[in-house]
């Protein structure tokens, strides 16, 4: 059975969201604050993480900093909450590996079809893993491990970059625009707006290219998306 942590000091939130998750079938563990939250994680060891933006002692954006800097949550499943509506909100909590947001008031309906999504996504790639490898230019990715290397060293990078880089590589040389890029990587039943690919496209950057200003990797072609670059 899948487990979800709740993490937000609002508890009718928090009671509202089990709820309707344990509907679903999944388990779920709770915090109300950024310290409680990180010893939770620890604990619990979940599937995803449901976290709110803004938390007492610790806040949201630093446990998923937090999250991510460590090697056994960094491929953690994250979907961040946040009262503010504005869009560099919504940026800086994807920038720092948030894997989806949802902004309050929100939909329960919409908020457990994302987390369905997700977790459907990542069932499906543990459950039937590419076999063959990649090597181009410094970079080695073997599909099956989830491994990524570049110039020897590994990179670690949370599951939606991950997911990115494998589709981009197992398809160089063509272009893709970015609602294609969304339908591929992160499917028909989410609910994503375009720019988010173009914040995980410099988030990949900054983790693969020597030069994220000059890439060797993933070009941006103006007018009309993204490619990897040829590999023969």
């Amino acid at each position: 059975m899948q487990k979800i942590i709740i993490i937000d000091d609002e508890k009718d939130i928090v009671e509202l969201i089990s709820y309707n998750l344990e509907k679903e079938g999944y388990t779920i563990a709770k915090a109300y604050d950024g310290e409680a939250a990180l010893q939770t994680i620890k604990a619990q060891k979940p599937n995803l993480i449901i976290l709110d933006l803004m938390l007492p002692k610790i806040s949201g954006l630093d446990i998923c900093k937090a999250v991510r800097n460590n090697p056994d949550t960094s491929s953690l499943p994250i979907i961040m909450l946040t009262a503010k509506a504005d869009e560099t909100d919504k940026i800086i909590g994807l920038e720092i590996g948030a894997d989806d947001y949802i902004t309050k008031p929100f939909s329960v309906k919409e908020l457990v079809a994302r987390v369905r999504a997700i977790l459907r996504r990542r069932h499906e790639e543990n459950k039937s893993p590419a076999k063959e490898k990649f090597s181009w230019r410094g970079m080695q990715i073997d599909y099956a491990s989830y491994e990524v290397l570049i110039d020897g060293k590994k990179v670690t990078l949370s599951p939606t970059e991950l997911k990115l880089l494998f589709f981009f590589s197992h398809n160089p040389g063509r272009v893709y625009t970015r609602n294609q890029i969304l339908d591929h990587v992160w499917g028909y039943d989410t609910f994503v707006i375009p720019r988010t690919v173009d914040v995980y496209i410099k988030r990949l950057r900054s983790q693969i290219e020597q030069d994220a200003n000059n890439p060797q990797y993933i070009l941006t072609i103006r007018g009309a998306g993204y490619k990897f670059a040829e590999s023969n």
